[in-house]
């Protein structure tokens, strides 16, 4: 096996990203929700406004992790953060460092761009998730509850009142 890169997605890489994104919403018991094309994921990543970052780890010239993010924005801190939308790496290639230098990749971002978080949700029963971000220093935050507006909810919000 030859040493693992850890590098930016590049558009040859979507339609392996687009099966990570896949394998990841499997694994989280929600592929019937996963709708994402490889249009819809080149757009979002190399589109006229491109709003979507990713990196890929990269093993023997094969895409086997990736991490898609965004910039968020903290008032209390004044600065840009990342948001790390997807972490997942395949499962036959886990425990070689490669969630921890993809990871790292974001963390350099950060670093390098005066970003002041790296931050990400992780669903309650991923336990392995949970033991490995808290290895790295990660705490959760648990006085926050995530809240969502989706499919009619979301409409029923937009709708002008009359």
């Amino acid at each position: 096996m030859t040493e693992p890169n850890i590098r930016r997605i590049r558009p040859g890489d979507v339609p392996a990203v687009v099966g990570l994104v896949r394998e990841l919403a499997e694994y989280e018991r929600a592929l019937h929700e996963c709708h994402l094309t490889e249009e819809q994921l080149h757009a979002a990543l190399f589109g006229d406004a491109p709003a979507l970052h990713g990196h890929v780890a990269e093993v023997d010239g094969q895409v086997v992790g990736m991490a898609l993010w965004f910039l968020n924005f903290s008032t209390w801190r004044g600065v840009h953060g990342i948001y790390l939308e997807d972490l997942y790496v395949r499962p036959d290639q886990r425990g070689g460092g490669l969630g921890k230098a993809l990871l790292r990749a974001l963390a350099r971002e950060c670093a390098d761009r005066g970003y002041a978080r790296l931050e990400w949700s992780v669903l309650d029963w991923n336990e392995p998730a949970i033991g490995f971000y808290k290895s790295l220093g990660a705490v959760p935050m648990d006085e926050w509850t995530v809240f969502r507006l989706t499919d009619e909810p979301l409409r029923a919000m937009a709708e002008v009142d009359g």
